[in-house]
């Protein structure tokens, strides 16, 4: 008997995952950043309404810059979460639980390399033995790897400061770092201050994509959600793009910003939010091959293998 009680128990174990699965959503919890179409949707409540007939209440949760976001997705304390290109790189790199399910496609104009006042410098390749801040596993970092790289120097000729996008600009405006790799909205304050100046934009480098991400767990328990969340994206991102300087105002209101600040980071952002799809695949794939090469992860990784496979309709 007792042998038969174990057997009934391990077998209804093997079945607790899809019990689990099948239960209804009740909490979406999705992780967002100080710009984009997912602070948009907070302030429209696009997402309350979509799912408020399902009885599914939105929690959102503030992040500064990637890296802690997909720390917080891969342990499950989000379910969803919008991000730049290297941050799922580190993340898929260190086994985290996450899974690529849209890409918002950028041809880099919301990042740069931007110098403090008072500098003399006027090429990349004057970063010879300078300061670089940067947020280590940002898209600030690939960002600064391809500028250094494709001025002819190598990565490790340059003083790496891997700072928090805060702490950076404190540093950058004390005049502590050379230079700062940085996004909007942090690019579009710093950018206009006085003595400021540009030393690379972002579109130089080719296309720097954001992408959306969920926790694996919540992919495989809710996959018909997830497929709605994508749409409504979708829809998101084309209000967004013919609507510009409401975006501004609204992004302005929700985090504070000044407002011409936000007008600028909008004004070259790209609102064009897609599946992904093999052109993307591959281009994030030399993402983290480049990041594999300069031992900046520690292992090779297959892009595709985190990429979510929507159910068959």
């Amino acid at each position: 008997m007792p042998r038969r009680r174990t057997l009934i128990i391990a077998t209804s174990s093997l079945f607790l995952p899809r019990i689990l699965r099948a239960q209804p959503l009740r909490e979406l919890r999705i992780g967002f950043q100080k710009s984009g179409p997912l602070l948009v949707a907070k302030h429209n409540r696009s997402f309350e309404e979509r799912f408020a007939a399902q009885g599914v209440e939105v929690k959102w949760v503030e992040f500064t810059f990637g890296p802690p976001m997909m720390e917080a997705m891969n342990v499950g304390s989000i379910d969803f979460g919008t991000v730049g290109n290297t941050p799922p790189v580190f993340a898929q790199a260190a086994r985290a639980r996450v899974l690529y399910v849209a890409v918002q496609r950028g041809n880099g104009a919301s990042q740069a390399i931007l110098l403090p006042e008072g500098s003399t410098l006027d090429r990349v390749a004057d970063l010879k033995g300078r300061r670089l801040a940067y947020a280590r596993g940002s898209s600030a970092h690939d960002l600064a790897v391809v500028a250094v790289e494709g001025a002819g120097i190598a990565w490790s000729d340059i003083q790496r400061v891997e700072l928090p996008p805060a702490d950076a600009g404190a540093a950058f405006a004390r005049g502590n770092v050379d230079a700062w790799s940085i996004w909007d909205p942090f690019y579009a304050l710093t950018e206009v201050q006085r003595g400021v100046r540009v030393l690379l934009r972002g579109e130089a480098m080719g296309p720097q994509n954001s992408f959306f991400l969920a926790n694996r767990g919540f992919a495989e328990a809710h996959p018909r959600v997830l497929g709605e969340i994508v749409a409504e994206l979708g829809r998101i991102g084309a209000w967004c793009d013919g609507n510009r300087a409401e975006v501004a105002r609204m992004q302005s209101a929700e985090t504070g910003v000044q407002l011409d600040a936000m007008q600028r980071g909008v004004q070259r952002a790209s609102f064009d939010i897609v599946p992904m799809n093999e052109v993307v695949i591959a281009h994030q794939q030399r993402v983290a091959d480049r990041f594999q090469r300069l031992g900046l992860i520690p292992r090779a990784i297959v892009v595709r293998e985190i990429v979510w496979q929507p159910p068959a309709s």
